[in-house]
């Protein structure tokens, strides 16, 4: 079975995201030779069932946690065939370094622009068709308290997964 990860900093909707995908069924274990959870889960999008993998919470590839460390191994180690990179819309421009390091790590990603809904409370308006653009990867908007944009989504994996994996 092939995998997804989401990944992205603390408190970007990762885990709501998680449970959107995967619906109740859910197995939390800690990852091997640490204390550190990881959650995992099916989900069948188009045709296909895929194992989804919440990584605990992230900045950046250069791990300086041990939660950070079992995020960094899942990507690098586990070679999920797409990995949702969730981040906070309102932080746009801070989040966005990760993103480059794991375009420039060679990570398949699917960028995911979360909390949109707060995102236009505060006036913020995001060009996702140019943003997908300038980076070259698929650009979502997404509202994962509401399910917003998770349709989208699922169609950006399966375009993602019949065209790199």
């Amino acid at each position: 079975m092939r995998k997804i990860a989401i990944a992205g900093s603390p408190n970007v909707g990762k885990s709501v995201m998680f449970n959107n995908l995967t619906g109740t069924y859910a197995t939390v274990s800690n990852y091997p030779g640490t204390t550190v959870e990881v959650s995992r889960g099916k989900c069948k999008i188009g045709n296909e069932e895929f194992e989804i993998i919440d990584t605990p919470g992230m900045y950046s590839l250069l791990p300086l946690s041990e939660e950070e460390r079992v995020s960094r191994a899942i990507l690098l180690e586990e070679e999920p065939c797409c990995v949702l990179h969730v981040i906070d819309a309102k932080n746009l421009e801070r989040m966005l370094s990760f993103t480059l390091q794991l375009l420039e790590a060679g990570i398949p990603i699917i960028l995911v622009l979360n909390i949109m809904d707060e995102a236009r409370g505060l006036g913020i308006n995001i060009d996702t068709a140019r943003l997908e653009k300038e980076l070259n990867i698929p650009v979502v908007a997404t509202v994962s308290t509401t399910g917003e944009g998770m349709d989208i989504l699922k169609g950006k994996i399966e375009a993602h997964v019949k065209k790199f994996c």
